[in-house]
């Protein structure tokens, strides 16, 4: 099964470790440095230009998006 993440971009479900709000989440320290560390990697895929909402960490990326969170979660819980 596929998790359409916005701006014509799908990840295998299964691939998905968490889908958090950037919100929310970036205020943390240990957040920060984990998404400045994968933006050093190349591991940071911008799926679009608009406000950013969320991010799901994937087994090989992190995905920036303009869809919310739990919008995100409610399409993951749909497919299961």
């Amino acid at each position: 099964m596929f998790l359409y993440l916005g701006g014509n971009t799908t990840v295998k479900s299964d691939e998905v470790v968490g889908i958090f709000d950037i919100e929310k989440c970036s205020v943390s320290r240990v957040t920060a440095e984990f998404l400045n560390f994968c933006q050093k990697k190349g591991l940071i895929v911008n799926v679009s230009e608009d406000m950013p909402k969320s991010f799901t960490v994937t087994e090989n990326n992190v995905y920036i998006s303009n869809v919310s969170n739990m919008t995100i979660a409610a399409r993951a819980k749909k497919k299961f």
